[in-house]
């Protein structure tokens, strides 16, 4: 898997000539980080948020929140999905470990100007801390498109076997589609190295409960991150 080093990704950043202008133009937009642990006043230097740190409940409520956070407040410059369309970072490749976290964290706080231009505002101050932290935990655990790629044709068989027990429930193993959809997940990698992707298959593991409706949102998952994935 190709990865960019954090030196890398911080000399595109500087070499870029252009950064989208709309960086200076985003209003930043409150985050709601309820339920998640506070992680107090001094900012911290690495990410509290992960799996292997904070447990399965607070790492998939941080991807929650964070996923909100970001399309709130990065979306327009660094893309959906954290798929940048050239004009920003693609900070799908930040390294989810302690460099890359310094590095995030402090353009978090202070932002970004050049040639007395912002490109980027300080969201430091009026996110906090916890809010910085959902949305690296977001980004950083993007999943790989070559991953995902190996698995979109069974996903896509999933993905209609659920649309139809939505409908026809009759016969419908929830158990077993859980379990597989559980272990394609366990197999799809990141870009940045972090251990946990949050990829179609593990949101679509986490609805299907049984019901029609659990049946419906996994299917709907499946759908909105496999048209992602291209």
């Amino acid at each position: 898997m190709t990865k960019l080093t954090l030196t890398a990704a911080l000399g595109a950043l500087i070499l870029t000539p252009v950064l989208a202008l709309a960086h200076g133009d985003v209003t930043p937009q409150a985050v709601d980080t309820t339920g998640l642990p506070e992680t107090g006043e001094e900012w911290l230097t690495e990410n509290p948020y992960r799996a292997e740190a904070a447990g399965e409940e607070v790492w998939a409520k941080a991807v929650e929140i964070g996923a909100s956070g970001y399309n709130q407040n990065c979306a327009r410059c660094h893309g959906l999905e954290v798929i940048s369309g050239g004009l920003a970072p693609d900070l799908r490749f930040l390294e989810a470990e302690e460099f890359g976290d310094e590095w995030f964290v402090e353009r978090f706080q202070t932002g970004y100007t050049q040639n007395g231009i912002t490109k980027m505002p300080a969201f430091g101050e009026l996110l906090g801390q916890d809010a910085a932290w959902a949305i690296r935990t977001y980004i950083e655990t993007r999943p790989d498109d070559a991953s995902m790629e190996e698995v979109a044709d069974e996903l896509k068989g999933i993905r209609d076997e659920l649309a139809a027990w939505a409908e026809a429930p009759e016969g419908a193993d929830s158990d077993a589609v859980k379990a597989r959809l559980s272990d394609i997940a366990a197999g799809i990698e990141t870009l940045s190295g972090a251990p946990v992707a949050d990829s179609a298959a593990s949101r679509a593991a986490r609805l299907v409960d049984g019901t029609q409706e659990g049946f419906r949102h996994a299917a709907e998952a499946l759908t909105i991150g496999l048209s992602a994935a291209h």
